[in-house]
């Protein structure tokens, strides 16, 4: 009677801790920046960012080459909308591709080359908590247009404004069907064994 109270018990935390470990592993959401067109001046970034939500763990994937392109993540959205490269927070171009959204708060995220920043490769991330999933989604507002220096005998062009995003509407995790699989048959083998054992086969 006394081994069957264990292996209820193990059984009981076995089964909270697994329950907790699929809503970890079915909650992040891998989002590969510019979708089939990957990172680069021929993808619509705004496009591909338009009914996106982005939240706490969610990692952005960028498909560009080291050799071809960096990425650097700015201070302000300012520094965005001018493309003001000059002081990033970070450069991506040691061919890590990939960066965790690992807090709340808007991000920054343009091409290292000025050209192609001003051709569009920016991308502005606000990333939400993960318990926020019921809460409205509230983009920034609107940026406009910022003056650029100009020679005195040019007439002043200023930038097109940047767009608003509409409401985004819900995404879904990005599911981990293999990993999940092997999950449940290694649990399966452990409960079977525990299970046998305990009846004494």
């Amino acid at each position: 009677m006394g081994g069957l109270k264990v292996f209820a018990s193990v059984l009981f935390l076995v089964a909270v801790a697994v329950s907790g470990l699929e809503q970890l592993v079915s909650a992040e959401t891998h989002h590969h920046v510019g979708g089939e067109e990957g990172w680069n001046s021929a993808s619509n970034i705004s496009s591909w960012l338009s009914g996106r939500v982005f939240r706490v763990g969610d990692k952005l994937w960028f498909s560009v080459p080291a050799t071809a392109d960096s990425i650097v993540e700015l201070q302000s959205l300012e520094e965005l909308a001018t493309c003001d490269l000059r002081n990033p927070i970070r450069m991506y171009a040691d061919g890590s591709n990939h960066v965790t959204l690992d807090k709340e708060g808007t991000r920054y995220f343009s091409s290292g080359n000025l050209e192609s920043c001003k051709n569009g490769m920016k991308l502005p991330v606000t990333v939400q908590n993960r318990h926020d999933e019921d809460k409205p989604y509230r983009p920034d507002p609107p940026v406009e247009p910022y003056p650029h220096h100009h020679d005195e005998g040019e007439p002043y062009r200023p930038d097109p404004p940047v767009e608003p995003y509409p409401h985004p509407p819900p995404t879904t995790p990005h599911p981990y069907p293999a990993a999940a699989t092997a999950l449940n048959v290694f649990l399966s083998v452990v409960f079977d064994g525990l299970f046998l054992s305990c009846i004494g086969m």
